[in-house]
């Protein structure tokens, strides 16, 4: 199932740039090139797997595997959902840098930057992949890099004498498993045994979801069990390196689609045939592997095994084969537009501590967002919370985020106790803090401009482009986003400076630092209102945003509706954004009503379409015209 999104975002181009030749791709006699096989689950984070240390968990097929080969410990997804992750998987590079992060979009990938399908099947393999593509970007043409991308491609259908590469995607844990319940009888594992995630409200819904899950894990690994029987069946074993991964955490509420363990955290078993010893992580199978690895790693780490040479723009680092690079110190993950809501985070991880910076920290954790809440378990802990039924850690989810986040995993699994503040931990939070803005240069993380000015800025190239071009104040740039959302009142001259900045993302933190200060920025109000007119959707809506928030409600309802129905300059990111604005501050006046309204009654179609998930701005006026007229969640 091919579920590469259509969008309504307008198309970009690219300009040419060099791409590694067919000469640098060393040819290889095929019989002496290993089969690999790669079998991926989706929204199964390492936390739901026997091998990794949960015995609730039913997984023998995979836990098997790990006897039998290496697991490794610390493997991480870069982004905390499918498509970015995908993205970073496909093209060794972040999804952030690529400019290829907010779900489901279509922006171009850099024009230098190959896929690895490319270069295996210049090395002589037969390529697969069964069968889903979602690498979140325009620029890549499944049916063009794979010999065979469908439910029916195997690598049983390859010439004679070919080498294989073969993926299977296994959809069975798919979030969507819990959007309808199983009656409990039915259920494997039992409710009442569950251990909950301890931010999570002890409710019905709660242990039933979790419980289906585990039973969905469990087929998962049945099917698992059956690809490696096959591969038994067609005597090709033990010419096959598997590779088996989670795509990324999940699913539960604050896995998938946020920056904590839970959400990046993937099981990874590599299986290696004793004839490919040589690219042993360990003297001997059966050992677990310490050494962090991520998504991005992969591709490189598939062209090592193969020796091609890794091309330089690459990003990620080999961790089996001749080009096996040391071991990092870090792994990075970004999170920034889920679907219709945005948010913005970094995270980094080395062995003991997860560091996160929190770009908007004046949205809550639990903004609600159309898919996620589909699930009974999502539903019934915001039920819980406007019941007052949660607890001081559950209420957590609900509120605003802080700026900085530190958590020692060792000794707090679930990420609940922030250390950032604590002075014992502030070498800790130093140097990781450090890590994360080195890398975020390096990168040149194309997640600090707001998504509505993508298409702008990139002049019909990839935002990578613009990212490492003349043009990007890059490192300004990345000091205003961090001195912005620090919010700090010595620093309103700078953001009011910020406001009137040639640089449209400048702006965008100029206006995200005022709307941080709330009262303490009354006196900007001035250079709020003069700013009320900026053509950049992001700029206007945080200015209104932060002119809402001081009282000045007219002039921050004139821009919002003045966005909404100018559909000539605005597109559904702008519109999106806007509205997204609109449910934060809770605006609810017959004005802005109407304006939705209009809106939805114009484009509602699109939802009954097969384009309903990338309609982002009708799935917010949805939700919006819900909430006004106290309509219950019902789908």
């Amino acid at each position: 199932m091919k579920i590469e999104g259509l969008s309504l975002y307008s198309t970009i181009g690219l300009a040419a740039v060099s791409v590694l030749p067919l000469s640098c791709v060393k040819s290889k006699v095929p019989e002496e090139l290993p089969n690999i096989l790669w079998i991926t689950s989706e929204d199964n984070s390492a936390y739901f797997t026997n091998c990794y240390g949960n015995t609730f968990a039913t997984t023998p097929n995979i836990d098997k595997l790990a006897n039998q080969g290496f697991l490794y410990t610390h493997a991480y997804a870069n982004s905390p959902v499918c498509a970015p992750a995908r993205n970073s998987i496909i093209t060794g590079m972040y999804a952030a840098s690529n400019g290829n992060e907010p779900m489901r979009s279509r922006y171009k990938k850099p024009e230098q930057t190959r896929v690895y399908p490319e270069f295996l099947r210049e090395a002589g393999y037969y390529c697969t992949n069964n069968s889903k593509t979602d690498y979140n970007t325009q620029s890549i043409d499944p049916d063009k890099i794979w010999d065979e991308c469908s439910s029916a491609a195997h690598y049983k259908n390859r010439p004679a004498n070919k080498p294989f590469f073969a993926v299977f995607n296994l959809t069975t844990s798919h979030e969507s498993c819990i959007h309808e319940s199983i009656p409990g009888e039915q259920l494997r594992h039992d409710p009442e045994k569950v251990v909950l995630a301890a931010y999570h409200p002890d409710t019905k819904e709660m242990r039933h979801d979790y419980a289906q899950y585990y039973d969905k894990v469990e087929d998962m690994d049945a099917q698992v069990g059956r690809l490696l029987k096959e591969l038994e069946e067609s005597g090709e074993a033990e010419n096959t390196i598997v590779f088996y991964y989670g795509d990324n955490g999940g699913i539960l509420a604050r896995s998938k689609r946020y920056v904590y363990e839970s959400g990046t955290r993937i099981p990874l078993v590599i299986r290696i045939p004793e004839k490919y010893k040589s690219l042993f992580p360990e003297k001997t199978p059966g050992k677990k592997v310490e050494r962090l690895v991520s998504f991005v790693d992969l591709a490189p780490t598939l062209l090592s095994i193969v020796d091609i040479p890794i091309p330089d723009y690459i990003q990620g680092k080999a961790f089996l084969g001749k080009q096996k690079a040391r071991n990092p110190e870090y792994a990075f993950m970004t999170r920034s537009r889920m679907d219709e809501r945005f948010d913005l985070s970094r995270a980094v991880r080395d062995q003991e501590y997860r560091y996160i910076r929190n770009y908007m920290p004046f949205r809550i954790y639990g903004q609600h967002l159309d898919y996620l809440f589909r699930a009974p378990s999502a539903r019934s802990w915001e039920a819980a919370y406007q019941e007052g039924k949660c607890n001081d850690l559950q209420r957590v989810f609900w509120n605003t985020k802080p700026v900085e986040e530190l958590y020692k995993l060792e000794s707090d699994p679930w990420e609940i106790n922030n250390l950032a503040n604590n002075p014992e931990y502030q070498d800790v939070l130093v140097r990781m803090r450090d890590a994360l803005h080195n890398w975020m240069i390096e990168v040149k993380d194309a997640g600090l401009v707001p998504e509505t000015e993508y298409n702008i800025l990139s002049e019909n190239k990839s935002m990578y482009d613009y990212m490492i071009s003349e043009a990007c104040p890059f490192e300004e740039i990345l000091a205003a986003a961090d001195i912005a959302t620090l919010g700090d009142k010595k620093d309103l001259q700078t953001y009011t400076g910020y406001l009137k900045n040639e640089n449209s993302t400048i702006r965008y933190w100029g206006a995200t630092g005022l709307l941080i200060l709330k009262n303490e920025a009354e006196s900007a109000i001035p250079n709020l209102k003069a700013a009320a007119g900026d053509k950049s959707a992001a700029v206007a809506t945080l200015v209104a945003e932060a002119l809402y928030g001081l009282g000045e409600k007219d002039t921050a309802r004139n821009i919002y509706i003045r966005i909404l129905q100018d559909t000539l300059t605005y597109h559904m990111t702008d519109r999106n954004f806007v509205l997204n604005s609109i449910d934060a501050v809770n605006e609810n006046s017959s004005e802005v009503r109407t304006a939705v309204q209009q809106l939805y009654e114009k484009n509602r179609d699109v939802l009954k379409s097969e384009a309903r998930y990338n309609a982002y701005d009708m799935l917010m006026c949805e939700w919006l015209l819900n909430k006004w007229n106290n309509t219950a969640y019902n789908k």
